[in-house]
């Protein structure tokens, strides 16, 4: 059962909730809509985070990409998937929902794109997620994008966003997650912005999860347990005899630019770009893995720290903590677009746990963080 009256509130400050919910545990779930779902990372977290017996689940979600769009119907057959451009959707005719979240596409953002910001082509399309808050008043939103969003324009545009998203009734909390710290076997660091209405006083109990004590390592996350010979999206990447041989020279951790043994012949002859450290990149087994980018070919596959081959589609899903039962649609290469550009679930999982937490806790006196 969905709760629909979140977004009311008598006082001015407190939701008047649809019924009261004791100390010990209740069933209800909470509907969630989603803008640039991609894959579906967020959303698979989303419907793992429970507290008090409380859950959420996905009523809709959108994309642009035909294969992702393919891949949420497999995985998420009970939600609506409206396959088109955020442009041309009507978000008066989408149904209502408790909460919405929204990973806008962050091209423009990155460190290694054109960094044009807000202004740009895809970093302007952050304004649709402010047209769907004005629409739709969901109680609260989860947004996502890289770091890069911090310092694009000189601070500017994370400002104008934020300044937006308040405009639009929302108190945000906005911090910095490095995943590795919460359990994902990747340094991926990524900017979460939490928002609640306004009226219903909530932002201030939110709260961050706890980190873990010790960091998943990329042999932990894809071998233990072994992958199935069988599973989906496990195929191998054909590796030239030239690729080969450059990585036998690449030890863990070391890059095409920067491997000491790396004869010349066997180097890249690139005047610029040498800082994109992921160019056949090998992974430290007994750390966790770099970032997982949904670029692929020029060396950026990600790379075992042993065999010298880039890993397979199912790997990096491992890296990304998606489980072997999620299946990905669409050709190899669409399928490692969707899997380096998704949220991984474990961390939405942990994000939508505490903001299950805040809508539970709003209903239970007493209890804080």
């Amino acid at each position: 059962m969905t709760n629909t009256n979140l977004a009311h509130a008598t006082d001015g400050t407190r939701p008047a909730f649809s019924r009261a919910v004791s100390n010990t545990h209740h069933k209800f779930s909470y509907s969630v809509g989603e803008l640039f779902a991609g894959a579906g990372g967020m959303a698979l977290g989303a419907s793992r985070a429970k507290y008090k017996g409380a859950a959420f689940h996905h009523a809709w979600v959108t994309d642009i990409d035909k294969a992702a769009c393919e891949t949420l119907r497999r995985n998420f057959p009970k939600a609506k998937v409206i396959c088109r451009p955020v442009e041309k959707l009507d978000f008066s005719s989408l149904p209502k929902a408790d909460g919405l979240a929204f990973g806008f596409p962050c091209n423009d953002f990155s460190i290694v794109g054109d960094r044009r910001g807000a202004r740009g082509k895809y970093g302007a399309l952050y304004r649709y997620a402010v047209k769907a808050l004005e629409v739709l008043q969901p109680s609260f939103f989860v947004a996502e994008n890289v770091v890069g969003l911090k310092n694009s324009n000189g601070n500017k545009d994370i400002s104008t966003i934020l300044e937006a998203f308040s405009a639009a009734g929302y108190d945000i909390k906005t911090h910095e997650f490095h995943f590795e710290d919460y359990g994902v076997p990747q340094a991926r660091h990524r900017v979460i912005m939490a928002g609640f209405k306004k009226s219903l006083g909530m932002a201030e109990d939110y709260c961050l999860p706890h980190k873990v004590k010790q960091h998943k390592t990329a042999r932990e996350a894809i071998e233990n347990p072994p992958i199935p010979a069988n599973a989906d999206n496990h195929e191998l990447t054909a590796q030239s005899e030239q690729v080969k041989l450059r990585l036998k020279y690449i030890k863990p951790g070391e890059n095409v630019f920067n491997a000491k043994d790396l004869p010349n012949e066997l180097r890249l002859n690139l005047k610029s770009g040498t800082e994109i450290s992921q160019i056949y990149r090998r992974l430290v087994a007994d750390k966790p893995a770099y970032t997982v980018t949904g670029s692929g070919g020029g060396g950026t596959h990600v790379y075992h720290w042993s065999e010298p081959r880039a890993l397979t589609n199912r790997e990096r899903a491992r890296l990304q903590t998606f489980p072997d039962s999620f299946v990905f649609n669409g050709g190899k290469e669409a399928v490692r677009k969707q899997i380096g550009m998704a949220v991984p679930p474990h961390a939405a999982k942990l994000i939508f746990q505490q903001i299950l937490k805040v809508l539970v806790r709003h209903q239970i006196v007493g209890e804080t963080c």
